[in-house]
């Protein structure tokens, strides 16, 4: 009888926790993802303990028998600049915490702390869609908005380590209140929470498949829902993307007024969308841009790494410490 004997290796791990997942992989040193686990997210609402606890079980079911030697953590909060305390996070529970210590003592292994659209950043500047250029914008849209400041070709992490929180910069004044305590902030008209919000107001106001997949409760419908409505045609999901895609052009428009960078990556799990979600952002860029007609505009283009590109960068900071 031939036995099959499993090599134990070395690996390390990125994890990525935003506002609704904790996505754990495990990543090799040219940024390729080799297996997952996933778990849901507490929520803000919950001790912390939870958190950890979720984080915990993600990592022991990616990892297995094999050896780690470092774990990177990509957090949906703002990260202070010697990566070692979550200072605020709109959807975690974690207040000015030591998390990286926290997590290093309980796991036994060195962790490295980042921003999760800071982490996707410096991925894609490593092995995605920025990788050719100098100065970049990456914008990730999930639960909210997060992103990251490219120059050259170097994450710009700002005085605080905080820089790139796009997502909460106010467009509108006395706007939709966020999680933040704000009101009027980006992620609350382009995010995956927008589009579901869009959707579910408009319920019942025309025919729609969204209300068969919701069992006609506007309270279970979801970002995934939408999705596949828009897929199957529905005008209604088409229309949610459409008004988060144009949201998102009128906040691109105000980076490029702030940065003039060569390209601006979506990326995070709404970027799965594709030419739905970028078309839209695309023709409200030039419609919302100062000199639109005097300048290059940047290309507006997917993220090449996608949903995985916060713990690539996560794991790849872990690697390089």
């Amino acid at each position: 009888m031939r036995h099959t004997v499993r090599v134990v290796e070395q690996i390390y791990v990125g994890i990525d926790i935003g506002g609704t997942k904790v996505l754990a992989g495990v990543v090799d040193d040219r940024g390729r993802v080799v297996r997952t686990a996933r778990r849901a997210t507490p929520g803000r609402r919950v001790d912390a303990a939870q958190v950890e606890e979720a984080l915990t079980q993600a990592l022991t079911e990616v990892t297995g028998a094999d050896t780690v030697l470092g774990v990177g953590l990509a957090a949906a909060g703002f990260v202070d600049a010697t990566g070692e305390r979550v200072m605020f996070a709109p959807h975690l529970p974690w207040v000015d915490t030591p998390v990286r210590s926290l997590l290093e003592q309980r796991w036994g292994v060195p962790v490295a702390l980042e921003n999760d659209a800071t982490a996707a950043a410096h991925a894609e500047a490593t092995y995605g869609a920025a990788r050719d250029v100098a100065d970049a914008i990456v914008v990730t849209m999930g639960t909210g908005i997060g992103g990251g400041v490219i120059l050259g070709h170097r994450v710009h992490r700002g005085w605080n380590g905080m820089a790139g929180e796009f997502g909460h910069m106010q467009v509108v004044p006395d706007g939709e209140v966020c999680e933040c305590g704000g009101r009027g902030c980006w992620e609350q008209y382009s995010s995956g929470n927008a589009l579901v919000r869009f959707a579910r107001d408009r319920l019942g106001s025309r025919p729609s498949i969204l209300e068969d997949l919701c069992g006609g409760n506007p309270a279970a419908l979801n970002g995934p829902m939408v999705t596949q409505a828009a897929e199957e045609g529905d005008l209604l999901a088409h229309e949610a993307f459409g008004h988060v895609g144009d949201w998102l052009g009128v906040g691109l428009a105000n980076l490029v007024a702030a940065f003039d960078p060569a390209c601006l990556v979506i990326g995070g799990g709404l970027s799965a969308a594709g030419d739905r979600l970028l078309e839209p952002a695309r023709t409200a860029l030039l419609r919302s841009l100062v000199g639109a007609g005097h300048r290059r505009v940047p290309p507006v283009v997917a993220a090449r790494l996608g949903p995985d590109a916060g713990l690539v960068g996560a794991a790849d900071l872990a690697r390089h410490r």
